[in-house]
């Protein structure tokens, strides 16, 4: 988002809680080029509140690691989530853990309690990739042993947007 609005706004700063981050190292390195000629402002810290004028944002208040306040001038925020790690509740439901990740059987993606699954970050295996791509084939494998469990009995019919003119017209390309 830095690199694709800089050049649009009349200033940016990016606020990050800290000074590491998961983005593609070529990113990375673009924005801190971007920092490093005074492009982008770069402050660490998490916002504490907003404030505003009849509607519109004027300032976000940031708290940075040592718990000083500050306002910053904002016009415009997006706001966007990390990605942090909490299981909360599931860490107790007894399944197989592995440095806090639920370890699955990559035929089905299920955990080691019957019937209950984990695909996406979430979950861990030998030669894990944690793409996207890898989470669409985790969740096709999923989705197929879920059905086996909760529908037995169902024939289970593969059908491709390339060729099944049934799925085209529901997709309303035909």
């Amino acid at each position: 988002w830095t690199l694709n609005l800089q050049p649009l706004a009349k200033s940016l700063t990016l606020l990050h809680r800290r000074d590491e981050f998961r983005a593609a190292p070529d990113s990375v390195n673009k924005m801190r080029e971007l920092v490093d000629s005074g492009k982008v402002k770069l402050v660490f810290g998490q916002v504490a509140g907003l404030r505003g004028d009849a509607g519109q944002t004027t300032h976000a208040v940031v708290k940075d690691k040592d718990g000083k306040e500050i306002e910053l001038s904002a016009s415009r925020i997006l706001p966007f989530f990390g990605l942090t790690m909490k299981l909360g509740p599931i860490a107790q439901w007894g399944i197989n853990l592995t440095e806090n990740l639920i370890s699955v059987d990559t035929a089905r993606f299920e955990t080691s309690e019957r019937a209950i699954f984990a695909i996406g970050d979430i979950n861990t295996y030998p030669g894990k990739l944690k793409l996207i791509l890898s989470g669409f084939h985790e969740a096709a494998l999923m989705a197929q042993a879920a059905v086996r469990i909760a529908a037995p009995d169902k024939k289970i019919v593969f059908q491709y947007t390339t060729s099944s003119s049934n799925l085209q017209k529901k997709l309303g390309v035909i």
